[in-house]
């Protein structure tokens, strides 16, 4: 099978943090006194690597092994469990979440194919996540150097502060590594701020600062310049808010300064290639395309908005689907004779007996010494209809029969009652609830058609199989050797048990 060119999330997460710790590990001081642009450009970028785990490919997008992983160990999974790793369950939860995803990449390839992302509010939205995401590297990047702090500055800091006779504890030191650490990232973060403008021209247009002529101002009014190049109004409107606001031309010059210091920050990101970083691709690519993807459904979902009749239509050809029975909570009694039965009532509503009692010494169900006669949530036609006609009749707390079934006499009590809902069209979440099920049939129906006329669709399944197998196999050797004696899994578990005799 070809191998195509592509990053794992998995991957890209694991390498995020291995480049945070190579950079801060081993010379906490290094950076003192370089500029922003030095320090960000000594944390190198690693290259994207082939995937060799691809199990499914929808036109030129892949889909791998360890993404679908991290989708089903994701808790933003709604509606479907987390099987452990090895199980049959997993494999099978794991085939339901290849069937989402391949569905999701025919979405993309068809609003890309339809032009969907040329919409201007998503080009917008994309160049607001682009920059957040790209000076967010860049800050941490800088403020890297801050985050370890040596032994030699913790014991100087001690002797300056402390009593240097008392003794240097694990909780005295975790102290001062907090108050060190907060001292220098504020001090990081102070050197950032002044130098974040050296060298840069920036102009601020003060007449176009007072927010209460936001509703007639141009797209293409200028509000400041950064060396030259303008910033206009319909750039910076989603960061400095598009309606009239009471706010004054004050807050709006602290509004755009900020806006202008992301803008610089973004440059200097971007001269330092830290747009070519895989961690900020992979997220920027996961965003956009899950943008794109929702973006794309909430349009075909307002162009299959149905008419009154459309939805009427459905819900009566769907009714079975939609609507959720009368349950009732049942216990019940049967003995041989309807005498015997007649009399086991007259004591029960004299309050001689209970219907527990009764059902545990009386009944001949085989059941009834276990369960003392509760059968549970029942709905109308699922058991003998001499039963139904008496259960559905029945009020919470009342008793009824006895009534004859080929098993015997029955005595039945109504313990709880759900009523049925969206049994009527007119009701508002009826027509809801509804509407939302057509909709979703209607773009169920579309994705179906991609997949048979849209897009081509390949799942290897050799692949998919031979790695859910090296994932139970690894799980199993991972098993064996923390029973093993004296492994450090044994140990922490024998610790544990200690803690909890």
């Amino acid at each position: 099978m070809k191998r195509l060119k592509q990053t794992s999330l998995t991957a890209l997460s694991t390498l995020s943090l291995l480049l945070i710790l190579t950079a801060c590990g081993d010379k906490p001081q290094e950076h003192a006194g370089q500029t922003a642009d030095e320090v960000v450009s000594e944390v190198s970028s690693a290259q994207n690597g082939e995937p060799t785990d691809v199990v499914a490919r929808v036109g030129d997008q892949v889909i791998t092994f360890s993404q679908i992983n991290t989708m089903l160990n994701s808790s933003a999974v709604v509606g479907v469990s987390i099987p452990a790793l090895g199980t049959p369950e997993r494999d099978t939860v794991r085939i339901t979440l290849l069937d989402k995803i391949v569905s999701a990449n025919l979405l993309y390839l068809d609003a890309m194919k339809q032009g969907v992302d040329q919409d201007a509010a998503y080009q917008q939205a994309l160049h607001k996540f682009r920059g957040d995401i790209l000076t967010g590297i860049y800050r941490d990047r800088f403020l890297q150097d801050a985050i370890e702090i040596s032994d030699e500055e913790i014991e100087d800091y001690y002797q300056t502060t402390g009593n240097p006779d008392a003794e240097l504890t694990d909780d005295v030191r975790a102290a001062l590594v907090a108050v060190l650490r907060k001292q220098k990232l504020e001090e990081r973060s102070e050197e950032l701020r002044t130098s974040l403008r050296e060298g840069v021209t920036v102009q601020l247009n003060d007449n176009e600062m007072d927010p209460l002529q936001d509703a007639e101002r141009a797209d293409t009014a200028v509000l400041a310049s950064i060396n030259g190049t303008p910033i206009t109004w319909g750039e910076a409107r989603h960061a400095l808010g598009g309606k009239v606001s009471s706010a004054s031309a004050d807050d709006r010059r602290q509004a755009m300064n900020n806006y202008l210091d992301q803008q610089i920050l973004v440059t200097k990101a971007n001269a330092l290639g830290l747009d070519k970083d895989p961690v900020f691709q992979a997220r920027y690519n996961e965003y956009q395309k899950t943008r794109l993807i929702n973006l794309h459904r909430d349009n075909l979902a307002r162009e299959f908005e149905p008419t009154d009749e459309e939805l009427r239509t459905y819900y009566e050809a769907n009714r079975d689907e939609i609507m959720t029975p009368e349950f009732r909570k049942v216990q019940f009694i049967v003995v041989k004779t309807q005498e015997e039965a007649s009399d086991l009532k007259k004591k029960i509503d004299g309050g001689e007996l209970t219907m527990f009692l009764a059902a545990r010494d009386y009944s001949i169900d085989p059941q009834a010494k276990q369960n003392l006669g509760e059968i549970g949530w029942q709905s109308r036609g699922k058991g003998w209809p001499e039963l139904d006609e008496v259960i559905f009749t029945l009020g919470p707390g009342e008793i009824g029969g006895p009534v004859q079934t080929p098993a015997g006499w029955n005595l039945l009590l109504v313990q709880d009652v759900h009523d049925a809902q969206h049994d009527d069209f007119k009701q508002a979440s009826t027509r809801k609830l509804t509407r939302r099920m057509y909709i979703h049939e209607k773009l169920d129906d579309y994705v179906v058609n991609l997949r048979k006329n849209g897009f081509p669709v390949e799942v290897y399944e050799d692949n998919l199989i031979l790695l859910a197998q090296r994932e139970a196999d690894m799980v199993k050797q991972l098993a064996e050797r923390a029973a093993e004696s004296g492994s450090v899994t044994q140990q922490r578990l024998e610790e544990l048990q200690e803690i909890y005799k």
